[in-house]
């Protein structure tokens, strides 16, 4: 494996890790609303980024188009019309509430995304 893949490979089990940790633990008021749905679009950006390591360009902008699609879902009950209201992990996984704030702090992180693949990264 070539070290940039390395390094997106451990990057994203990191902040999966991460994640999880903030969705299982963190009940705040800050960190999990706004911090977690930021890291989220970011963990993508890095598993993506392990098979796809050129045409990075749009990533962002693809993954912010992703994530919002998820979100729309959420407005539309899918954990429901799955049939996955009573799985704890799959309510976390797909989200189950409809936030106009969650669709910013993605856009926020795929901005910070786009910064720093203005700088190589």
């Amino acid at each position: 494996m070539k070290p940039g893949r390395l390094f997106y490979l451990v990057a994203t089990i990191v902040l999966l890790m991460t994640e999880i940790w903030i969705a299982l633990y963190v009940h705040d008021d800050f960190i999990r609303p706004y911090i977690g749905d930021l890291l989220v679009v970011i963990v993508i950006y890095c598993f993506v980024r392990i098979w796809i390591p050129e045409g990075r360009r749009l990533l962002p902008l693809y993954i912010f188009l992703f994530a919002t699609a998820v979100e729309v879902l959420q407005y539309f009950d899918l954990v429901t019309i799955l049939g996955l209201e009573h799985n704890r992990f799959f309510r976390i996984l797909l989200g189950s509430v409809f936030d106009l704030k969650d669709i910013l702090c993605y856009g926020v992180g795929c901005i910070l995304l786009g910064l720093l693949g203005k700088f190589g990264m």
